[in-house]
């Protein structure tokens, strides 16, 4: 009798807890038990994982600077029981915790910030300022959401190491720095992330998206997000006076050009079934009206998914700037030079399709159906890829963790009036039922994983 008396209490508090969680949608009649405890955990843990929220959005770090927020970290999964080593390619913390025989999980989170002032009027809003790398003062913001990301982090690992009898394998949580510039993920793994600890059976993380409602999840396998590449081209050219422009080789022409060759690359040389993007985003040269310059410089953003489809794009951007420099007259060593910044180069994001359906059987049992969005592919970029991409060949798998609030999202959709995107210095994320999405989602589906 008594037993059944705190079965039905427990029923009644978890009822209570759905009703303050309208848009989620748990059907608690047909959970299973395990989801129970995730949803009583979360449901406990919610008072620190938003006042730890709230520190990491006021004490955002740019990248390569994220010192305070790795000791944060590392300080959190060490009260957890955590074996926890610092300092790992930069900033990074790699947290490992031992739990019998089983498969090895790592659970990645990002740590950096962007340099944005923000602009969202809330009262926890960011006042961080700080020197970037190029020694200029700027506003800092978690603006992509990564505030979001290492809160369902922690609460996660907070229910893994609580619940230890829940599971068994090895659990790794790793704190990624410096996603923004894609260098994160490689400085880890050049750090030894793989070869020092065990090497993962399962690899998985989440992301704030600006487009979904907070309370739900997105999620895609395959392709879902894109190969980056940052490119320079440095256009040469023979300046002189403006007044006697037929005794020059115009750079700012010969670069017009090239900006408008550059679009039959997408157009009329890749398949149009594969995905190709190629943006100048910047022009640089020229100095007065009246003198034509030596040198213009073009900055691009070159995107892809498949790797056959990048090479050739990158090809395709030398041979066309280099020929229409040629057919100008110029020859060696005034022909154009094309850089391609390895350094900020992130590969596309494949999510492992087996992995990725267990995963999404794991959402849709603990969020419900209508809360599991299946996703459209980005030609966004992430270095969360590189995970993936070892001699191993691990599975990887990341979904959106929707961030917008209900009635935000709702009245966007009914007057098209678009939402702050990812990057804005106006995004603000209704963090406290993302918090619960997100750590709900993980810790589901990382258990899941362990009891296949």
């Amino acid at each position: 009798m008594l037993l059944k008396l705190r079965v039905n209490i427990f029923k009644l508090m978890l009822a209570c807890y759905v009703l303050i969680l309208p848009s989620i949608g748990y059907a608690n009649d047909h959970l299973d038990q395990k989801y129970l405890n995730i949803l009583s955990s979360v449901e406990q843990q919610l008072p620190d994982l938003e006042s730890l929220y709230l520190h990491l959005h006021q004490h955002p770090e740019l990248s390569y600077q994220e010192k305070a927020t790795g000791e944060l970290l590392a300080k959190k999964l060490k009260q957890l029981g955590f074996e926890v080593t610092k300092n790992i390619g930069g900033y990074g913390v790699v947290g490992q915790l031992n739990n019998g025989d089983g498969p090895t999980i790592m659970i990645r989170t990002d740590t950096d910030a962007l340099p944005v002032v923000e602009q969202t009027g809330k009262r926890y809003a960011s006042k961080v300022k700080t020197h970037d790398a190029d020694n200029n003062l700027v506003g800092v913001m978690h603006a992509c959401g990564h505030d979001l990301h290492m809160t369902s982090f922690i609460g996660t690992a907070t229910f893994l190491a609580q619940n230890r009898k829940e599971w068994k394998g090895t659990l790794m949580m790793v704190a990624q720095p410096a996603e923004e510039v894609g260098g994160g993920a490689k400085a880890l793994l050049k750090d030894g992330l793989f070869k020092n600890y065990p090497i993962p059976d399962h690899i998985i993380a989440l992301h704030t998206h600006a487009n979904l409602a907070a309370g739900t999840v997105g999620i895609a396998t395959g392709y879902t997000m894109a190969n980056v590449d940052s490119v320079d081209i440095k256009v040469k050219g023979i300046g002189g006076h403006g007044a006697y422009p037929n005794k020059t080789i115009d750079p700012i022409v010969l670069a017009s050009r090239i900006v408008l060759a550059l679009q039959t690359i997408t157009s009329r040389e890749i398949s149009p079934i594969e995905s190709s993007v190629i943006t100048v985003g910047a022009i640089q040269g020229g100095s007065k009206r009246n003198v034509i310059g030596d040198e213009v410089i073009l900055k691009l953003t070159v995107r892809s998914y498949k790797p056959e489809v990048r090479q050739k794009q990158l090809d395709a951007i030398k041979r066309i700037a280099s020929g229409i420099a040629s057919s100008a007259g110029l020859k060696r060593p005034l022909l154009p030079e094309v850089i391609v910044y390895n350094d900020e180069t992130a590969p596309a994001l494949f999510n492992d399709p087996n992995q990725t359906h267990k995963v999404k059987q794991s959402l849709v049992n603990v969020l419900g159906s209508q809360n599991v969005i299946k996703a459209v592919p980005s030609m966004v970029g992430e270095d969360f890829a590189r995970y993936g991409l070892t001699v191993d060949k691990k599975p990887i798998t990341m979904f959106w963790l929707g961030g917008v609030e209900p009635k935000q999202y709702k009245q966007s959709k009914k007057t098209g009036k678009a939402l702050p995107t990812l990057h804005s210095s106006e995004f603000a994320p209704d963090y406290p039922l993302a918090i619960k999405t997100g750590v709900t989602a993980m810790t589901t589906s990382v258990l899941d994983l362990f009891n296949q």
